[in-house]
């Protein structure tokens, strides 16, 4: 039987046809135009090797993502926009050199997610099984940056980047705020024959309430990630796996149910280390470690010079330092960088009553 096309209202076809050629005309200037970019960023990076400037300057990037969101009129979200331009952006940046990433893996995981929505495609991912190799691979030179998991909004700090922070050279040169979206899948989508769901231990921890509720009779079997989870759930019907949508696609899992953490805002924020210590964008904060001496008052000392300099401190974290009885080191975050004169005030004062000062970084703060 042929196949019959929609009936369309008289001058619908020819209005269609007129915009769809209209379409093609602007996407044909898009390609021009992007080409032209791409030009002229192969001539920045002619400049750049002539003078041994970085490839990747993320207080540049940041500039450019700021300027784009306030040029947008929509109706195109500055979201989408951010998103479009980041690949446009990875794309001429690899003209210059395609940079090499180190992330938390294995493939799959949220940690991925952040490094692809902060640097976009173009680059070279590399898994790494623990968060210290991700260091280490990036302080040794065998990639040019890291990605390493911060803090999550429902669980608290990564108590392993923030120890490693502590002790190694490299700086923290940007950050991602990714949502994370937890959701159930399978193989064939449901729980039947399922014995036991696998996860990530703050996965599970952050879904507590929904397997309560629709799975109290499952087993809950820790993973060293959510990306591991999937592959293991991939090879066995009755293992179901907790994990990002793109573990799902990677994997070939099917969903059983989406978003199924118990706090809907949750986020997890990443940083971006390196060598490259960020010039100032416009729109930073600064990351820093502290102690202080043992007595009365010494703590208070650390948050008054910011508050008199009018600095905003965004977070305040405490570790113990392992190597005395109830010491501590502090790990804060301001808004502003460290060159801005109220930041570079207080930070000067800080360092004359510290114990222990570290900058970790500043460097352009997630939209």
């Amino acid at each position: 039987m042929a196949e019959q096309s929609t009936p369309q209202p008289d001058g619908a076809g020819d209005e269609l046809d007129a915009l769809r050629r209209a379409i093609d005309a602007v996407d044909r200037e898009l390609v021009e135009r992007l080409n032209r970019r791409a030009r002229l960023a192969q001539q920045v990076g002619e400049l750049k090797h002539r003078t041994d400037a970085p490839v990747y300057r993320p207080e540049r990037e940041a500039q450019i993502m700021a300027r784009l969101r306030e040029i947008n009129l929509g109706p195109l979200s500055g979201d989408a926009i951010e998103a479009i331009w980041r690949e446009v952006v990875s794309a001429c940046r690899e003209l210059e050199r395609r940079l090499r990433i180190a992330f938390l893996g294995p493939a799959g995981t949220f940690s991925e997610q952040a490094l692809l929505r902060h640097f976009g495609s173009s680059v070279d991912a590399v898994p790494c099984a623990t968060i210290d190799e991700v260091f280490r691979a990036t302080e040794a030179g065998a990639t040019d940056f890291g990605v390493v998991p911060v803090e999550n909004s429902s669980e608290g700090a990564v108590n392993r980047t923030l120890d490693m922070f502590l002790q190694s050279p490299l700086a923290i040169s940007g950050e991602v705020s990714v949502p994370v979206r937890q959701n159930l899948m399978s193989r064939d989508g449901t729980l039947d024959g399922v014995r036991r769901i696998v996860s990530h231990p703050q996965s599970l921890a952050q879904c507590t309430g929904w397997l309560d509720r629709h799975a109290s009779g499952i087993e809950r079997v820790p993973a060293s990630s959510n990306a591991e989870a999937a592959r293991l759930a991939s090879e066995d019907a009755s293992t179901a796996a907790i994990a990002g949508e793109h573990a799902a696609q990677r994997y070939g899992l099917r969903m059983i149910a989406r978003s199924i953490q118990d706090d809907p805002n949750n986020r997890t924020r990443f940083a971006v280390i390196g060598r490259h210590a960020c010039a100032p964008s416009g729109a930073d904060q600064t990351s820093l470690i502290l102690s202080v001496p043992d007595r009365a008052g010494a703590v208070h000392g650390l948050i008054e010079p910011f508050a008199r300099h009018g600095v905003s401190m965004k977070r305040f974290e405490s570790r113990p330092a392992r190597q005395g009885l109830w010491e501590y080191y502090f790990y804060i975050d301001v808004i502003g960088h460290r060159d801005d004169p109220p930041v570079a005030a207080a930070l000067a004062e800080l360092r004359s009553q510290a114990a222990f000062c570290k900058v970790v970084g500043s460097y352009p703060r997630a939209a």
